[in-house]
């Protein structure tokens, strides 16, 4: 009966939409993931999804092998499809790779941006300085994101973007700002005013000097997670 609530629990976060499309239903099940609504290595019952679109599990495991390949789900033989769950070495090495390549859209972005990227930035700051005020975990995971590409955005790297989207994307599920202390969040935070100020002053060398700082602290607040969370595959 256990193990039955747990494979229901992925269903019950499916937005029904009966006769659902094959690309319908892999938006669907995407978003499930990435709004972080069901945590790493939740089961995913592929009838109970089926009934949820009111289609056969034909589209369902379809859907469900595309996010295979985005990294977004894991199958394992009689073990059936769940949510992919990463350990905490292959977090850590996504993080990497995602100071990597922000860094290289950076120093690209900053000097193409104009006043309408300094609007963006700043209305993604306000919304993520909101999420911080509510402390509410899952807006800063989405705002904070939403601030990050905004930098990004003028760099015209739409190929980087596309593969660090990929990256952020596996990160997701584990959600690890709800597990950072109240302290290093602040300072988390702290960094994104100083990242705004250096890109609307155009400043790419201090720019890129704060970015990689703020990586380097995340990517240290990730390593102090605890493996007790459960958000962890075993090594």
């Amino acid at each position: 009966m256990v193990a039955k609530r747990r494979s229901s629990y992925f269903a019950s976060k499916v937005a029904p939409i009966p006769g659902a499309s094959q690309a319908e239903v892999l938006n669907e099940l995407r978003r499930v993931i990435l709004a972080g609504e069901v945590p790493p290595g939740a089961p995913i019952a592929v009838g109970e999804v089926a009934e949820r679109f009111a289609v056969s599990p034909i589209p369902v495991r379809e859907s469900l092998m595309t996010l295979i390949g985005e990294g977004l789900v894991d199958h394992r033989p009689r073990g059936g499809y769940a949510v992919a769950q990463l350990t905490l070495a292959e977090l850590r090495e996504v993080y990497v790779v995602r100071r990597v390549l922000e860094a290289a859209a950076l120093a690209a972005a900053v000097g193409l941006a104009g006043p309408r990227d300094d609007a963006r930035a700043t209305e993604a700051l306000t919304a993520l300085e909101q999420a911080v005020t509510d402390d509410d975990s899952a807006a800063y995971h989405r705002e904070s994101r939403r601030f990050h590409m905004a930098l990004l955005a003028p760099s015209g790297m739409q190929r980087l973007r596309y593969v660090l989207e990929s990256a952020w994307n596996v990160t997701e599920p584990c959600r690890p700002m709800a597990y950072i202390g109240v302290e290093e969040r602040s300072a988390l935070h702290a960094d994104h005013h100083a990242m705004l100020a250096a890109f609307v002053a155009r400043d790419a060398d201090d720019l890129l000097d704060l970015s990689a700082k703020h990586h380097h602290r995340l990517e240290s607040s990730i390593a102090d997670l605890p493996p007790e969370t459960g958000l962890f595959a075993a090594p």
